[in-house]
């Protein structure tokens, strides 16, 4: 597969662009792989890769029930930290922040990362001593972060409204290497560069059954028909607990949906990441000008991928007080992805009561952000049947 690069754009303009090939590759399904991942998002395609660039293992399909990057990868507000509390989530967190930081020069496909910074603001004095604890505690961690004053806040987000009546800004844990990503893209330069190791995308193929015998497994009936394979890994976010009623076992997971939305796009005024946790909304300005904003999870149970305008009522009328221009602003379009949450929100990477299957799910609301460190470790996983020394107990 030929190089994006300044000599390939200038190349191509000769034919007037007609002579690029092909992102990836759109082959039959094989009869045999040594190993399958099921779903085609950012966490599938990821582990793929590494399986690919750690291990040497290019014999690998990943299927899709529908398109590409179509699931919670296309579908949330691309935020990256890593300024977590606990150490377990540091490091995972940390090692995808890093990842992202060479991301489009690792995949020759510019993933758009933008270290704008992030910062999550304290407005009770209990969120005070929070974020002061975790920026000591990510000190020890070797995760870059300070709490920093309102005065700050301001300077590094002038449109923001420091004395709100209900929750004023009382300062803010700032991480400057945070910040986001273009989401499709990410999805996208993984997939090419698992289709230029010879690995087989295999879009609208849907998993029916899973095979087995003597409690291993042994392949999967799909509706393209069936393949054998010697390892399964099953990376689907919030359909996780259907794939795994059909390997015969349960996981400790409930799907929610969870809602974002983007305004009208509006002149440059906004270039950091703001998280207001009291409230539950977040905000970041797209390059297309866009203000992304999302929130928290539904209060109930669901696989919706659609927006529900009293959701997303609850979100802005929270971010007003804070950001009083969101007021003035038009919903272009709103969404919904399904994601997975565990009991005590903590993913799970681990080997599954079916030999040969390997299970990657329960990130929850922060699967963005993890999506390199999730692919880095859970190849390990699959190759080795072990934890990663990030995520070892």
């Amino acid at each position: 597969m030929s190089r994006y690069s300044a000599f390939a754009i200038a190349k191509n303009a000769l034919s007037y662009h007609q002579g690029w090939e092909r992102a990836w590759a759109k082959p039959e399904m094989k009869k045999e792989y040594d190993a399958v991942i099921v779903g085609a998002g950012g966490h599938g395609l990821a582990t793929a890769y590494y399986l690919g660039k750690n291990y040497g293992i290019t014999n690998v399909a990943i299927l899709e029930k529908g398109w590409l990057g179509g699931g919670n990868t296309g579908r949330n507000t691309t935020i990256i930290r890593s300024n977590y509390l606990q150490d377990s989530s540091a490091a995972i967190y940390e090692k995808a922040r890093s990842l992202y930081e060479t991301m489009s020069q690792d995949l020759n496909y510019n993933v758009m990362f933008s270290p704008r910074g992030v910062m999550m603001l304290a407005q009770t004095e209990a969120e005070i001593r929070g974020y002061k604890r975790t920026a000591h505690a990510n000190k020890l961690q070797g995760v870059k972060t300070e709490y920093i004053s309102p005065q700050k806040v301001k300077q590094l987000c002038p449109i923001i409204e420091l004395s709100g009546p209900r929750f004023p800004v009382l300062g803010a844990l700032w991480q400057p290497r945070g910040g986001t990503a273009r989401h499709d893209a990410v999805a996208w330069g993984y997939a090419r560069a698992c289709s230029d190791m010879g690995m087989d995308i295999i879009q609208q193929c849907e998993v029916t059954a899973v095979t087995q015998s003597n409690g291993k497994v042994t392949g999967l009936q799909t509706s393209k028909g069936s393949l054998k394979c010697k390892k399964l890994g099953i990376v689907v976010a919030g359909n996780s607990g259907h794939l795994a009623n059909m390997a015969g076992f349960r996981l400790p997971l409930e799907s929610v949906s969870l809602q974002a939305l983007v305004s009208e796009p509006i002149k440059p005024c906004m270039d950091v990441v703001v998280m207001a946790n009291t409230v539950h909304g977040y905000m970041s300005q797209s390059d297309k000008g866009e203000m992304v904003i999302g929130g928290g999870t539904d209060g109930f149970n669901n696989y919706t991928q659609r927006g529900s305008f009293h959701h997303l009522e609850e979100t802005v009328r929270a971010l007003i007080e804070t950001f009083p221009m969101v007021s003035r602003l038009k919903m272009l379009r709103h969404w919904g992805g399904i994601v997975d949450v565990t009991g005590d929100r903590s993913p799970i990477i681990s080997t599954t009561p079916l030999s040969g299957c390997f299970i990657n799910c329960g990130w929850g609301t922060g699967g963005f952000k993890a999506i390199p460190g999730s692919g880095f470790v859970n190849d390990t996983a699959l190759n080795k049947c072990a934890s990663s020394p990030i995520t070892a107990p």
